[in-house]
């Protein structure tokens, strides 16, 4: 199979299926077909249709692998467990119907963390039991992913989560078996939490199962987090950058794939305002050119 690369509904601003700003589901897969990808992510469940039939049809119209989808949804909230079981059990069924692979789990953004994110000396964290019950949470879904399912589980960083920094990724990986849950690496979202994301890649290269392809500008995220500024705003700056823009050495993430034999999707990220003056088509179409201009293959 080798390497290859896809993009996600989040490059088209989709970061929650209700909002009323995203685009056509189906002009997501058309455009991500027009920019040359040969898979795409599922986006928050619910934006495409659940019927396996319909998006299935939809697919294979547009000649689209559907590559995995991502639980975005508060994990470190025990009164919002209902809320993550729904959205992981639901994501679960999608992705199982379209033969797709990777489950990726996110705690999303805490009112708690998010004036701290890229300030990791600053941020608040869990007292023991809140952090021990916060890990049963992601133990359990990534259970059912994985064993009800057959599906390949990743833990994903993410900005003004509680797992936002590396010193946090790094503990829950001790926590819970890596025969269950493996690493959904962002290279953007450990530069914006001020880590190299070069670095960790060498480090825990063995337990990392898919990548998402982001870029960040240097110059928005000091600004950023100079000015305690919210993710969505940040987005809103362009803190996400085409790749190859900004601060995350990817000729070196290629390398480190390549040695690794790195065999799967590596998918772009490129999270935007879908409000905002973008043209994700055409930034679409810039980071595949980029990818190919540095030797990726297969997919690109």
């Amino acid at each position: 199979m080798g390497i290859n690369i896809g993009n996600a509904p989040c490059s088209w601003g989709v970061e929650f299926a209700g909002d009323p700003r995203n685009p056509d589901w189906r002009t997501v897969l058309r455009d991500c077909a027009q920019a040359g990808y040969r898979g795409i992510e599922l986006g928050p469940v619910g934006f495409m249709p659940e019927d396996p039939g319909l998006l299935g049809d939809a697919l294979a119209g547009e000649g689209l692998t559907l590559i995995g989808g991502v639980v975005f949804r508060p994990f470190h909230d025990p009164a919002a467990w209902d809320d993550v079981w729904d959205g992981a059990l639901r994501t679960c069924r999608a992705l199982s119907a379209h033969g797709a692979r990777h489950l990726v789990l996110i705690d999303s953004i805490s009112p708690r963390r998010a004036p701290t994110a890229g300030r990791a000396g600053e941020a608040e964290q869990m007292e023991p039991a809140e952090w021990a019950a916060f890990v049963q949470r992601i133990r359990t879904v990534a259970l059912l992913g994985a064993e009800e399912f057959g599906l390949t589980v990743g833990i994903h960083a993410h900005a003004a989560g509680f797992i936002d920094f590396e010193p946090e990724l790094e503990r829950l990986l001790d926590d819970v078996d890596e025969k269950l849950l493996r690493i959904c690496f962002d290279t953007g979202h450990h530069s914006y939490a001020g880590y190299d994301p070069v670095a960790f890649m060498r480090r825990h290269m063995g337990r990392i199962s898919y990548m998402h392809f982001k870029d960040i500008d240097p110059e928005v995220k000091a600004r950023a987090i100079a000015a305690r500024t919210g993710f969505y705003d940040a987005c809103a700056q362009g803190i996400f950058c085409n790749l190859g823009q900004g601060d995350v050495d990817f000729p070196a993430v290629r390398q480190v794939l390549l040695d690794a034999g790195f065999d799967g999707w590596c998918t772009v990220e490129q999270d935007c305002d879908p409000a905002g003056d973008t043209s994700p088509l055409a930034d679409a179409r810039a980071n595949r050119a980029y990818l190919q201009s540095i030797g990726f293959v297969g997919g690109v």
